[in-house]
């Protein structure tokens, strides 16, 4: 059974991480969002209570 020798399959588990750690941060955290944020208001806004018309 090949499953049993480690030696590729460990080899194939080294490449993925470096690929993993090396190439693929760089790519996301160079990643800019389209829309930038706006500063919300501290204040609360003012809260009213419903009117129901089915009182």
């Amino acid at each position: 059974m090949p499953q049993l020798n480690p030696s590729p399959w460990f080899a194939i588990l080294l490449f993925t991480w470096l690929v993993f750690l090396t190439i693929l941060p760089p790519k996301v955290l160079a990643h800019t969002f389209p829309n930038q944020s706006s500063p919300q208001s501290t204040q609360k806004p003012k809260k009213e209570p419903w009117t129901w018309p089915w009182h």
